[in-house]
């Protein structure tokens, strides 16, 4: 896995919202409880890299070694026990990662969940297009625009947006990266009053 740390840290996030309780994987490598403990200290050693040293950084990395090694051994059997069923698969928080490097056109996005994380902040998850590399994110106060940019994201699951202004309605729209034409077409808008 040679994603970001915050990357590798949201998806963790993402694993444990998927698999606790879920009666399809009861007995992973790594429980939901242990594996909320590797990624904590992950975060907190991100944030101390960023503003601190070669100590921390390499705190960092042996935290993101930990988390990235508990998230292989819980893939593989994620992989093992949903035998194929992707819906089963998908429940867990992992995505579909296609080894198929055929370049296609991509399909449209689609945002299946848009809700305020905390103050200023808009949490999006979308259904995972095959074939992307990331996803390009937009906003704007009215269905028409004009379109600011938000950022481009790595993963789908889960886009935490930043910096929004409390009571403002935003609109929110997304296109994936790759594929043979470069860019899907854009998402329908979907909208939310920041809080």
């Amino acid at each position: 896995m040679n994603a970001p740390a915050n990357d590798v840290a949201n998806l963790a996030d993402d694993v444990v919202d998927g698999m606790t309780g879920n009666v399809a994987f009861p007995t992973p490598p790594t429980l939901p409880p242990a594996l909320i403990t590797l990624n904590t200290t992950l975060r907190t050693a991100i944030t101390a890299a960023d503003a601190g040293g070669p100590m921390q950084t390499a705190a960092k990395n042996k935290a993101y070694a930990t988390v990235t090694d508990a998230l292989r051994k819980d893939a593989n059997y994620v992989e093992i026990q949903s035998n194929n069923d992707l819906e089963v698969l998908l429940s867990s928080g992992y995505d579909v990662v296609s080894t198929n490097r055929a370049q296609a056109p991509l399909d449209q996005p689609v945002i299946v969940e848009i809700s305020n994380l905390a103050t200023t902040q808009i949490l999006l998850r979308l259904q995972s297009i095959l074939n992307a590399k990331s996803y390009q994110v937009q906003l704007a106060t009215t269905v028409n625009g004009p379109w600011s940019e938000a950022g481009i994201y790595t993963q789908a699951r889960r886009i935490v947006l930043l910096g929004l202004i409390p009571g403002t309605i935003y609109f929110v729209r997304v296109r994936a990266i790759g594929g043979s034409t470069g860019y899907s077409e854009w998402s329908v808008p979907a909208t939310l009053m920041a809080t």
